[in-house]
């Protein structure tokens, strides 16, 4: 039986690589295409900007796993039932939870490292991901102000810029139509780039403002600091889960946060805590109804069929139970029954 067993690992882990590779190459190729913005905005290295993207790939990673678990045990089991290796175990005396250990080995090693990826790796790699897009897209460090043109900082905001030195800007004009009750132009002989709280300002000195508006107004100033404001929108729309450390995530359910933000944070700590559950769900799921069904020879054919739509279920089950949760004793009625789950699926595989 060991001999048997490194065959079927053997080719499970093949299949398994494979695909992860793929499906991974595939969602981290599509990332790319959807940030193509900041090489065309923002002027970033390439370097820069596949090192980027590459701090998605845990995430990715996090979401693909069950599923490519799922589907190399599918394909293994199934060329394996369709050859007739699987009735030759089974005719030796080797029950279907004996067939199917190989499967439920790989899915708990899996289930570890996936655990791992989500509770500590992806929270990580999260956190810096959002820093290093903030800072390439409004760092002063990565900022591109070309000289002697016009540069559009956001919609409605152009600067003009004689001569840039480092953070140091000389002969600045710059025009502000955000707000269309209140337009601005400015000259000033030198400029400043400098951070603060608010986001990315520009302090300016030896220079003219004209604001036409409800009423026009024209002066002289030695020193203006304009706030260019291109910083993200605060608010709910800011308040990102995933780049929280788990232990974060369950220090702010006994804080002030809105419900959303709530509903938010359970969401997340139930897919980080039971999301690599899923893998031994699904691989005994597979195993079940494939290595069940091939005793009925006539209905083999469509166990394949049967497991994808029972792992959709469960799938869709699982995602739909994780968005509504609302308190935490949701979050733990949820592990209870993915546990109930595992126990029925684990009974009907050993029943004789």
């Amino acid at each position: 039986m060991k001999t048997l067993d490194k065959y079927f690992s053997r080719q499970l882990i093949g299949i398994f690589v494979m695909l992860l590779l793929i499906l991974t190459g595939l969602a981290w190729m599509v990332q790319i295409m959807s940030m193509m913005k900041f090489l065309m905005n923002y002027g970033i290295e390439l370097t820069n900007f596949l090192g980027l993207t590459a701090m998605m790939v845990p995430f990715i990673l996090s979401i693909i796993i069950p599923f490519v678990t799922f589907i190399a045990i599918l394909f293994v089991y199934n060329k394996m039932i369709g050859d007739n290796e699987v009735i030759v175990m089974a005719s030796t005396g080797a029950s279907p939870a004996r067939i199917a250990r190989p499967a439920l080995v790989l899915a708990g090693v899996l289930t570890l490292a996936h655990f791992v990826l989500n509770v500590w790796i992806v929270p990580a790699t999260q956190a810096r991901f959002y820093d290093t897009q903030w800072n390439l897209r409004y760092g002063l460090a990565h900022l591109k102000l070309q000289e002697a043109a016009f540069t559009e900082m956001s919609h409605g905001l152009v600067v003009y810029v004689d001569k840039v030195s480092g953070h140091d800007l000389n002969h600045v004009m710059l025009s502000d139509t955000r707000n269309n009750k209140s337009q601005i132009t400015i000259f000033a002989e030198n400029g400043k780039l400098v951070t603060t709280m608010r986001g990315l300002s520009i302090v300016m000195t030896n220079g003219s403002l004209q604001a036409t508006g409800n009423g026009d107004v024209i002066g002289t100033f030695d020193a203006f600091d304009m706030d260019l404001s291109v910083t993200e929108k605060s608010g709910d729309s800011a308040f990102k889960a995933r780049r929280m450390s788990t232990t974060g995530l369950f220090k702010s359910l006994g804080q002030d946060l809105t419900p959303k933000q709530h509903k938010t944070v359970l969401s997340e700590l139930c897919n980080r805590i039971f999301g690599p559950v899923m893998n031994m769900i699904l691989a005994l799921l597979a195993v079940t109804i494939l290595l069940r069904s091939s005793l009925l020879r006539r209905r083999a054919s469509f166990a394949p069929a049967g497991a994808v739509l029972a792992m959709s279920v469960v799938m869709a089950s699982f995602m739909s139970l994780s968005s509504m949760l609302t308190t935490g004793l949701d979050l733990i009625l949820v592990g209870a029954g993915l546990v109930i789950l595992f126990g029925i699926i684990g009974l009907i595989l050993i029943k004789k």
